[in-house]
């Protein structure tokens, strides 16, 4: 085709991919494919269904949707003839900028679609017969129950964090969702974790796959994370003694409830920090306020239940911190992995109280070796979490780095790329 790279096969150039998407690529200041990307792409653009397991941070949007927008522009018809589901209405929105950048000297069209919002400027976005559609099941379900939305040309279905949409309770809605879809269509299911009984249910939608599973249980190797064993009743203070750190830079800390989100955020805000809440009460477009002025560095701190510990991107987070443990081991990689994104580096602390030794030897058991514990001066814990010995850890190894806590004030570790190693304050 005419249209089509005739370069030597160098970067993104290897995929001859359409013109008008490698000049996308540059603008999203893509350079060198990662490796979720290498051994997915071929495969999608060859028709094939395609099952990749990566962490988190990887590159897996522009994974799927490459091939989906090439072979978009192979063939130009009216829509919807994409879908791509997500477990939030921040991924979604996520999903839809990165498309979007992607298509940007293209004709593409992409809508977005979830709960929370009114459903008028959705279906009048829909009227214009856009390629792709972009939403969360519960919105997306009931516009097509209203018959608002046809997906009867669908040819690609995408699920992004396909284990999440499977095993919190949209199970239900993906089946009513999947049932009027074409059976001829491609499908593209994307994860960081894939539990052996929800692989299960991905091999009942997929069709002979093209399976990559570049993802284990442990976090990236550019988190450098541990847990810092406290009683319940210092971490307020010692979460201060964190975010005032000469290196944190910006932080997501993560709470287990709702409530819990929004008066930490105000607590921090009182305290002078420039924080911001994030939960699921919130109206969307206080939502939307939270997220936009946490990229924009408004806020340095995003203080969020699990709703921010999917999928969502943002750039030059140093820190992630768990105020509360996870409720699911799965979670802890999710969450961690907000920071040490495209190959930069970050830290990740969990604060452990005695009424979490479940929690930790499950999370343990599920990454397969001991996190590393730190003890902080004037924070000591009132219990002993001693690490577990794991089948196939060396004795007394520990992931996450060297011993000791994170930097005292004022100390002198710095912000860049390179791996931090804390001294015991």
């Amino acid at each position: 085709m005419s249209d089509l790279q005739t370069k030597a096969p160098t970067g993104f150039d290897r995929f001859g991919l359409h013109k008008t998407l490698v000049r996308g690529i540059r603008a999203a200041g893509f350079t060198t494919p990662r490796p979720i990307q290498i051994e997915t792409i071929p495969a999608g653009l060859a028709g094939r269904d395609v099952l990749g397991l990566a962490q988190t941070g990887t590159g897996k949007t522009a994974a799927f949707a490459l091939p989906l927008l090439a072979r978009l522009l192979e063939d130009r018809r009216r829509g919807p003839r994409a879908l791509i589901l997500a477990p939030t209405r921040e991924l979604a929105a996520q999903i839809t900028a990165e498309i979007r950048t992607l298509a940007k000297f293209t004709r593409l069209k992409t809508v977005t679609i979830y709960g929370g919002v009114s459903a008028y400027n959705q279906v009048r976005a829909l009227r214009q017969h856009p390629e792709i559609v972009i939403g969360c099941p519960g919105r997306v379900l009931d516009l097509l129950q209203q018959k608002l939305l046809r997906l009867d040309q669908i040819e690609t279905l995408v699920l992004d964090e396909a284990d999440h949409m499977f095993d919190m309770g949209f199970l239900p809605d993906i089946r009513a969702i999947i049932a009027p879809l074409p059976a001829d269509r491609q499908n593209l299911l994307f994860s960081a974790t894939m539990p052996r009984e929800v692989r299960r249910l991905a091999d009942q939608l997929l069709k002979t796959p093209h399976v990559v599973e570049l993802a284990n249980a442990a976090p990236v190797a550019t988190v450098d994370h541990g847990l810092i064993l406290v009683a319940e009743q210092r971490k307020r203070a010692l979460l201060e003694h964190v975010l005032t750190g000469d290196d944190c830079d910006s932080a997501i800390v993560f709470t287990r409830t709702k409530h819990r989100a929004r008066r930490l955020a105000e607590q921090l805000c009182k305290a002078g920090h420039r924080a911001v809440g994030l939960q699921g009460n919130l109206s969307q477009a206080k939502r939307d306020r939270a997220m936009n002025g946490f990229r924009s560095r408004r806020y340095d701190i995003l203080v969020a239940t699990d709703i921010a510990a999917r999928g969502i991107d943002v750039s030059g987070v140093s820190h992630v911190i768990n105020f509360d443990v996870p409720n699911t081991p799965e979670a802890y990689t999710h969450r961690i992995g907000r920071t040490g994104r495209a190959e930069h580096e970050g830290v990740a602390f969990t604060f452990v109280t005695g009424g979490d030794h479940s929690w930790l030897r499950a999370t343990e058991r599920m990454i397969g070796a001991p996190i590393q514990r730190r003890l902080v001066a004037g924070f000591e814990p009132d219990t002993d979490l001693r690490p577990q010995q794991h089948r196939g850890s060396p004795r007394g190894k520990a992931t996450g780095g060297q011993s000791g806590g994170p930097p005292p004030r004022g100390g002198n570790h710095t912000t860049g790329h390179r791996r931090r190693r804390w001294r015991a304050s």
